[in-house]
Order: C-alpha cells, then structure tokens, then sequence
C-alpha cells in the first residue's frame, strides 16, 4: 500500500475540543494527495493530446473523433463524475455514520449492480441509434465524415458503463480516506488509451497512413482506420479505471454479491439526490452540444476548442476537482451531522484553496498559451495556425477558469446538505444564457480576422468565452444561494482571499510577458529546446514573482498549503 493510499487520519479529541481548522487541514491535505496524483493524470492527459495533434492534427479526422466520443463522454459526466459521485458519497457516508458499516456495504453493492444493468441498456440503444442521433450533432459535417463520426461513437459507447463503475468505487475509497489510487485511475486511462490506441491505429492501418494537406479533404482509408484504432484504445482506457481500484476495494471491504433492488430505501435515496443533480450535470453538457454544434460548421473548430480545454482542464482537475472531491467526505460528515458552523469554515477555506491555484494558472494559460501550445502540440500534422487558433479559444476558456474551478466545490457542497435542486434550477436556467451568448459571441468573432487560412474569423473563440461568461455568472449564483442556505458564507474572508490573490496574479502576469517577450526574440530558428527555453523561463519568473507577491500580500492559504507539503515530504 502506498501512502497515498492511508487513511486520513483526524486527531481522537473529545467532540468539544475538535476545531475548526482540523478539517480544513485534513481537506487540504487529502487535496494535496489528489492534486499530485491528478497532476501525473494531466500530464500523461497532455500527452495523450499530443499523440492526436502530432497523428492528425487540428482537422478532419480529430473532428471527427472528438463529435465520435461526445456523447459517451456526456453520459459519462452525467452518470460518473457528476450526478452518480456526489449522491453515493452522500447517502454511503450517512449509512456510515447513522445505520451501520454492513447496511453500507449492501447499499454500495446495489448501486454498482443496478448501475451496471441499467447502463448495459443505454450502451446499447446508443450501439443502435447512432446513425440517427449523432449526425444531428455533426450538421456541418459531409456524409463521409458523419459516418466516420458514428463508427467512432459505436466503439466508444461502452466507454460510459466501465467509467460510471469506476466512479462508484472513486466514491467508496473517497469515504474511507483513500484518494490516493482513485485520483490515479485517470492516469491509467491516459497511459493505456495511448499505448493500445497507438498500437492499433499502426495495426489497422496497415503500418501507418498519411493525412491530407488540406484539413477538409477525405483522408485515404488507413488514415481513418488508424483514428478507429485510437477510438479502441479510449475503450480499453476505460476499462484500466475500474480495474486499478479493485485491489483496494477489496482490502477496505467491499465484496461483489449478486443483489439487484431498485426499491431498496437506500437506493431510491440515491435515486432521488441523483434525479435533480442528473438535470443539473446534463445542462452543462447541454451547453457542451450547443458548442460543438456551433462550430461544426467551422474545420477544425472542434479540434482547436477540444485542444484548449484539455489545457484548460489541467490546472481544474488538478485543483478545483481535487480540492471538491477531497472536501466533498468532510462536507458530507458535517452535513449529516448538523455541523453548520464547521461546514461553513470548510466550504470557505476550500473556495480559498481553488483560487489561489486557478486564478494564477488563469492568468498564466492567457498570457503565455502560445508558446505553450507551440511546445506540447505544434509539429507533425499540427501547424502553426493551429497553434495560433488553440491558443486563442485557450484564452477565452482560461477567463472562466476560476468560476469553473470553484463550481466543482460549491456544487457537492448544496448535496451534501441533501439539496441537489438548487444547483439543477441554476445551471438550467443558465442554458438560456449560454445559447444566445454562444451564438451572438459566434457571430461577432466570425468577423474579426477573416483571412484565407481563417475563413470564419475566430468564431470559435466566441463560443469558448460564452463557456467562461457562463461558468462565472453560474458560480455567482451558487454563492449567493449558498449564502441563504447556511445564513453566512464568510464572504469577507473569500473576498479578501481573492483580492490578495489577483493582485499577486497581476503581477506574475507582467513578470511573465515581458520575460516572454524578451526570451521570444532570442532565437529565430525555433527547435525543440527554443520552445522548451521560450516556455518554462516565463513560467519560471512568473511562479517566483506570484510566490513572492503572495508572501508579502500575506494569503493564508499559501502558508497553509505550504504546511501540509513540509509535514508530508518531512515523513517521506
């Protein structure tokens, strides 16, 4: 066992004595365990994307593969990493804490088998369906393409039953302290889709293939045999996340029995947090097919969009979902136990944590998204037009990226509490939103920078700054009825936090261009080290002027996280 994979241990003080910033000790600690095993998931993620832009670019057959994996990847958010993961983790540690550890496990058993019957269903109907609905979400594809699309999409719709099963295991380990292999499930996906993808894209294609200079063309046949490949390795990816957590399932408990109840009193509750909060999940991903059917129309639309929000994910999954998944037990405990006052002290020092690592990472992914794209994707099929359009829908994402973060934690913050309407009726609500400043935001940017290699402007970019106009007026809203639910939220203290902490990015912002600019003009001839040299030097300067800006600023979470690392490389 490793040591990611103890138990967080609290200390064993009478109910009286146990303060306040003990949970928000161990929620940052078990946040560090999963922000370092989801940075190694992001990084190998990252290289997961540079096979794709070195294979195939930003054209044709990625935009095919990315409306291929759509679907299957929205049901998966629905029915893993949103909806299924925040209801489970409430009702199982509720069992834990006010029926019994057996009651628990039974309950656990029922939702992993009656998961498995009813996504066994929806995989198959969406087998079958998939020459009806996914051409409707490709509309400005050609027929060649759209049917590449649905090939792709019948493949990876298995992909949704292996991961939501995954998830319910994330959530077991979750409620008995372990977030150390959970968190490292998404490395396994990354590491294993690369090396069967690649190994079957050469294999069906015959030894290799070559793409079309013009990224609107049809490409050959072992070309679109080898993007097939790919979509097999994502399959198999997803089958290395349930099975890197059944050891440790098993050493904290849980055994397989053969038990299906969907009237069971534990389930129906499941059932019933799951229903609002499926609403809610599915309206982000509402807004996700609004995006992709936006800019069909546009080649390489989706590619360059699919591109940046793996960049923009990296400093989220790292930060706003390790921080919420790592609160979301110590808010559920507190919940069921009526702890308001020390649940408020969690949910804010928790917002705290999520922006004093976005904000910067913001902030950073705008002014140097260039030189990063250039380094991690430009080469092979990837070109530098498309380096110049990925970094500009990376920069309308990153605007977001804070409010995005923190949705991660304030939304299983109202489930916690047994409330998973109100975040349903906001996100909802802010469909409406999301479609009109999607389309008009198309529009507009459709008509700035018209050129021969960018026929539709930077309408892509519009889209992707309707996401983040979104993301922010969403978690706004959540604050404010937040504040309702639990009379205070401590806004003074966030607000504080968040006034030290954007002034301290300002000035990593300034540090890092004008170091960019500088180091930029050095070399003319761009190799691999100019790209890594161009990159890392403004990252560096920028990190040690925000590190120093924080310091003296005096943003506690700063000290707070630097704490948990000394403790935890001190016992190392």
């Amino acid at each position: 066992m490793t040591s990611s994979d103890n138990p967080i241990e609290e200390p064993n003080l009478p109910e009286g004595d146990q303060k306040v910033p003990n949970k928000e000790r161990s929620v940052a600690k078990s946040a560090g365990i999963v922000s370092i095993a989801v940075m190694i998931s992001r990084v190998f993620g990252l290289a997961r994307e540079m096979v794709f832009s070195r294979l195939f670019g930003g054209g044709y057959l990625f935009d095919a593969y990315v409306v291929g994996f759509r679907i299957p990847n929205l049901l998966r958010d629905l029915f893993a990493e949103g909806a299924l993961s925040v209801a489970f983790v409430k009702v199982f540690t509720d069992y834990q804490v006010n029926v019994s550890e057996k009651e628990a496990w039974r309950l656990a058993a029922l939702v992993f088998n009656g998961l498995a019957v009813i996504l066994s269903g929806i995989v198959i109907l969406g087998v079958l369906f998939a020459p009806y609905f996914v051409p409707l979400l490709a509309y400005g594809f050609d027929p060649d393409k759209a049917a590449l699309a649905v090939t792709l999409t019948r493949i990876m719709f298995p992909f949704i039953l292996l991961v939501a099963l995954a998830a319910v295991a994330m959530g077991v380990l979750n409620t008995k302290g372990r977030f150390g292999i959970p968190a490292s499930a998404s490395t396994a996906f990354n590491i294993v889709s690369i090396l069967v993808g690649v190994a079957a894209a050469y294999y069906l294609s015959g030894g290799g293939w070559t793409n079309p200079s013009d990224p609107g063309s049809v490409p050959e046949l072992p070309a679109q045999w080898a993007i097939i490949g790919m979509s097999i390795g994502t399959l198999f990816g997803g089958l290395s996340q349930i099975l890197i957590q059944v050891p440790s399932l098993i050493k904290v408990g849980y055994s397989f029995k053969p038990i299906v109840s969907f009237t069971d009193k534990g389930v129906r509750r499941v059932m019933r947090l799951m229903g609002p909060a499926i609403i809610g999940t599915s309206a982000v991903q509402v807004k996700v097919m609004v995006d992709t059917f936006m800019v069909s129309g546009i080649e390489g639309g989706n590619s360059w969009l699919a591109f940046a929000f793996r960049l923009m994910q990296f400093p989220i999954g790292v930060f706003g979902v390790a921080i919420g998944v790592a609160a979301l037990p110590t808010l559920a405990r507190l919940g069921s136990e009526n702890k308001i006052g020390e649940f408020r002290s969690t949910l804010s020092s928790s917002l705290g944590l999520v922006f004093l690592m976005t904000i910067p990472s913001a902030c950073g992914l705008i002014v140097l998204g260039e030189p990063i794209i250039r380094l991690i994707y430009q080469g092979g099929a990837f070109n530098a037009v498309d380096t110049n359009m990925t970094a500009w829908a990376l920069a309308a994402y990153s605007v977001g990226l804070a409010g995005y973060a923190a949705i991660k934690v304030l939304s299983p913050s109202f489930y916690a509490l047994e409330d998973a309407k109100t975040p349903m009726y906001v996100s909802v609500a802010s469909i409406a939103v999301h479609v009109f400043a999607s389309y008009s935001l198309l529009v507009t940017f459709s008509g700035i920078g018209v050129s021969a290699e960018r026929p539709s402007g930077y309408g892509h970019v519009g889209v992707a700054l309707a996401t983040s106009i979104v993301a922010t007026i969403n978690f706004l809203a959540l604050v404010v009825l937040m504040r309702k639910k639990i009379k205070r939220i401590e806004a003074r203290k966030i607000i504080a936090s968040f006034v030290r902490i954007a002034a301290a990015s300002a000035l990593m912002s300034v540090a890092a261009w004008f170091t960019y600019r500088y180091v930029s003009g050095l070399y003319e001839v761009k190799t691999l080290s100019v790209k890594l040299f161009e990159a890392l030097v403004p990252v560096a300067a920028g990190v040690v002027v925000f590190f120093t800006a924080a310091k003296l600023l005096g943003v506690s979470e700063l000290n707070q996280f630097i704490r948990i690392f000394k403790r935890r490389f001190g016992r190392a």
